[in-house]
């Protein structure tokens, strides 16, 4: 069958120490509640490099899935997608030093992830310059910033690829 021979190919893939490829299996691990698999290939992934199994590995001591829940595990996985350029890490960061009281940080990250394309860090700034915390530069830089990496995500073919599969 063909999903026979798509595990048969993902297989190859994680044996040739493709991080993408372990991530996705550990991924489809975490959906089924196999989360002690899930930590097992998210663990290899992020050792590789990848960036996303690093965020996927913050969300399992996050929430005691498979290991002792461990908030300075959660912190450094946090940290090491965000160097690799996680928007939703490096946003997470933001709320980390915001609810400990390090406000100026705390607007360093959510610059840097709503210039990612984040939602959420540019709906947190606007909040936030409403606070005093940010300047009205810095909000304009931030929001002329989002707005290009949206834009930049914007492509005929996935409008196509959106339209084509049901949310």
């Amino acid at each position: 069958s063909k999903i026979e021979e798509c595990d048969k190919q993902r297989m190859k893939r994680i044996e040739a120490n493709d991080p993408v490829a372990m991530r996705q299996w550990g991924r489809e691990k975490y959906d089924k509640g196999d989360y002690s698999s899930a930590f097992k290939y998210y663990t290899k992934a992020a050792g590789l490099g990848d960036t996303e199994a690093h965020y996927w590995l913050s969300l399992l001591y996050q929430n005691g899935h498979g290991v002792e829940k461990e908030m300075g595990r959660v912190i450094h996985h946090w940290e090491e997608a965000a160097i690799g350029g996680h928007p939703r890490a490096r946003h997470n960061l933001g709320w980390l030093e915001g609810n400990n009281g390090r406000y100026e940080r705390a607007v360093r990250h959510y610059i840097i992830s709503a210039a990612q394309g984040q939602d959420e860090s540019i709906t947190t700034l606007v909040d936030v310059y409403k606070g005093g915390y940010v300047s009205k530069d810095d909000l304009d830089t931030a929001l002329r910033a989002h707005q290009a990496a949206v834009d930049a995500t914007k492509s005929p073919q996935r409008e196509a690829a959106e339209g084509y599969y049901p949310n």
